[in-house]
């Protein structure tokens, strides 16, 4: 049960003298100063290019068929991603401290990006496929260009390993979370190696970003989901209780698909933070497992530690299979449907293969 729900925090955004980055001030201390420093930081933020409307989709079932293994990397394999739109390519990183570019179409590895340290944890693709992000161990943010294979910036600053980077709408802002707690937002049309922002309000690690017109949502091991509206200058918390390990917006931007490391899944009311489904069955405990709808928001998808792909109805949150069978040999890091193709998913594991699945 949520015990901290829709907690209300204001906050107001200042500039710092001495270097620049923006600070939290509570609304209790608002002046006629403040307000007009935030009305222009407001006018002028990068956060409030909209995304274009969407068609709706007709819901359909999980792929379950596979197509082709994708096995090049030497380890776990942390992350896998789809580029945006019709594009059918998908990006990997792995613990073997490379990314890696597939075409899934012919299981064919087209490029391998090396530049990282350390394992690579998270990764986000820019809105015209042109450039993507890393984060992972060595605790700066790489910023890649796609063509050319290599890094345009690294971004240096924050205090632990990096779980979670993700872009805005149009690319200008790049928000990275991490072990040390804390958010950091970059501005990408300026070259300064400082964040325009730095939100430390979690207790605990940082496990999953989502940045959308005018807002920034975390979730952290801390057990909160944490808003924070550009727009008004206010930040909500909403306390579920378990270590989160993933959140995924629904389109409508009306619900937040949770994954904690209780083995369950749950289907928040962001409006007041109520849970308006849970699912469960699957086993995810000790390890991040990434969660999501599945086409058309009619189902959940969600790997788990032995193996198997869940899929549970939206609605009535029964599985589709209440025992899936075992698909990969080690704890399924991430699944991940195709933006646009009905019959495409991707799944990631720690027995170092990646896999793509179609419909029958």
């Amino acid at each position: 049960m949520i015990t901290d729900i829709n907690r209300l925090y204001h906050v107001l955004f200042r500039r710092s003298a001495w270097h620049g980055t923006m600070l939290l001030r509570p609304v209790d201390t608002i002046t006629s100063t403040h307000v007009t420093r935030l009305l222009s930081l407001v006018l002028t933020t990068i956060f409030m290019s909209q995304k274009p409307a969407r068609q709706q989709k007709q819901p359909a079932s999980a792929p379950r068929k596979l197509h082709c293994k994708l096995e090049n990397h030497r380890g776990p394999v942390h992350v896998a991603t789809y580029a945006k739109g019709e594009a059918k390519y998908l990006l990997t990183g792995g613990q073997d401290r490379t990314i890696r570019l597939w075409n899934p179409d012919s299981g064919s590895e087209i490029k391998k990006y090396e530049g990282h340290g350390y394992e690579v944890l998270s990764i986000s693709v820019a809105h015209d496929n042109a450039r993507f992000a890393s984060g992972g161990g060595d605790r700066s943010v790489y910023l890649w260009n796609v063509t050319a294979g290599v890094t345009e910036r690294r971004m240096p600053g924050h205090l632990g390993k990096i779980n979670a980077v993700a872009f805005n709408a149009d690319a200008s802002v790049l928000a990275s979370g991490s072990y040390d707690s804390s958010v950091r937002l970059w501005d990408l049309k300026a070259q300064n190696r400082t964040p325009i922002q730095v939100l430390g309000e979690a207790k605990d690690s940082i496990t999953c970003i989502h940045i959308g017109a005018a807002e920034v949502i975390t979730g952290s091991v801390d057990g909160h989901v944490r808003t924070y509206d550009i727009r008004m200058g206010e930040l909500k918390s909403d306390f579920i209780g378990p270590p989160i390990s993933s959140i995924s917006l629904s389109t409508d931007n009306q619900t937040l698909l949770v994954c904690t490391l209780d083995s369950k899944l749950r289907l928040m009311d962001r409006a007041n933070g109520q849970m308006l489904n849970t699912f469960s069955g699957h086993v995810s405990n000790d390890y991040r497992t990434h969660a999501c709808f599945g086409y058309g928001e009619g189902s959940v998808l969600c790997g788990d530690e032995q193996g198997k792909i869940w899929e549970w109805d939206l609605l009535d949150a029964k599985a589709v299979a209440p025992d899936p069978p075992k698909v990969h040999d080690k704890v399924i890091t991430w699944v991940e449907h195709h933006p646009l193709a009905a019959g495409e998913m991707v799944s990631a594991s720690a027995d170092g293969v990646v896999k793509v699945w179609r419909a029958e």
